[in-house]
């Protein structure tokens, strides 16, 4: 098949698989608010996670592919799209806007921790079953110790009845998501040989933003009607999902490589930004500036992940 013919393939099944999770994604989140859940804890496991979803499957889809590398091309890329351009295009389209929950107490050092944990383990540019287990297991506590903080006080609760619809949404989504995953990867696969381009940076870059859409779609939304809530609890929920899920799962399947320049250039940008996210989450507001200046950073990673900068 030809580039022309490949591209269309990819294009399409990107298509499917965001699609599909945006239709998850809304059931999930009709689901959370009938059973009463906060709007942070929304945002967190449900939104944060199940955007989540495109990552993870395209991840397991790659590792049987033989392609493992992509796993962390598409985990690291995923985490910095999530954070500068996405945070960076809330904060410029809501403006400066509030974060009532406090996040210094424990989502923030999580955040940070499981960044500087994944870093340590693939510097030997390998990342194993171990490895991985160790990952699922403080996703695990994490989600524990969500479950148990968050309360919502039942006089503030505004409680919605989730449709057959959303249930069936909730089970038969999944399969698109997978048959999306698996002609994509196909297709990236396809192409990085086709025009001799590695399959990490089209991961890190086309993979990443495709899988981050419902991401970008989701904060947009909640940017424009104020829900700073979800937009960051979205954020928080996707990137510790990427770094403790997507990583881990795929790598019970296998041992996952881990290219050279992903460990030399992607991972210090991608602690810079976890860091960065931290500095500017800390004081509970993002203001249009700083939105912006996520916004450049964002830029500046694609540039030299290409060679242009």
């Amino acid at each position: 098949m030809s580039i022309l013919l490949w591209s269309l393939v990819f294009c399409v099944s990107l298509g499917v698989l965001i699609v599909a999770a945006n239709l998850f994604i809304t059931a999930a989140e009709q689901a959370g608010k009938a059973l009463r859940m906060p709007p942070f804890l929304i945002g967190v496991v449900l939104v944060g996670f199940g955007t989540s979803l495109p990552e993870l499957v395209s991840s397991v889809m790659a590792v049987y592919a033989g392609s493992s590398e992509i796993v962390i091309g598409n985990v690291i890329g995923s985490n910095i799209t999530n954070i500068p351009l996405i945070l960076g295009i809330s904060g410029m389209i809501g403006g400066t806007f509030l974060i009532k929950t406090d996040l210094l107490k424990f989502d923030l050092p999580v955040l940070l921790g499981s960044a500087f944990v994944l870093s340590l383990m693939v510097q030997d540019q390998r990342f194993s079953t171990g490895e991985g287990i160790i990952c699922l297991l403080m996703l695990g506590i994490y989600l524990v110790a969500m479950l148990r903080s968050e309360r919502q006080d039942p006089e503030e609760s505004t409680p919605t009845k989730a449709t057959a619809r959303t249930w069936l949404i909730l089970i038969g989504s999944p399969v698109f998501i997978s048959l999306g995953a698996k002609y994509t990867v196909d297709s990236v696969i396809a192409i990085a040989e086709i025009v001799q381009i590695g399959v990490d940076v089209i991961a890190m870059s086309a993979v990443a933003l495709g899988t981050s859409l419902p991401e970008i779609v989701v904060a947009i939304t909640a940017a424009r009607r104020g829900q700073s809530e979800i937009v960051v609890g979205n954020i928080m929920g996707s990137n510790i999902f990427n770094t403790l899920g997507v990583m881990g799962i795929p790598s019970l399947i296998g041992q996952l490589t881990i290219p050279e320049r992903v460990v030399d250039f992607s991972i210090p940008v991608f602690l810079a930004a976890t860091m960065i996210h931290v500095i500017i989450t800390v004081d509970k507001r993002v203001s249009k500036a700083e939105g912006a200046f996520l916004f450049c950073f964002y830029a500046f990673f694609i540039g030299r992940l290409f060679g242009w900068l």
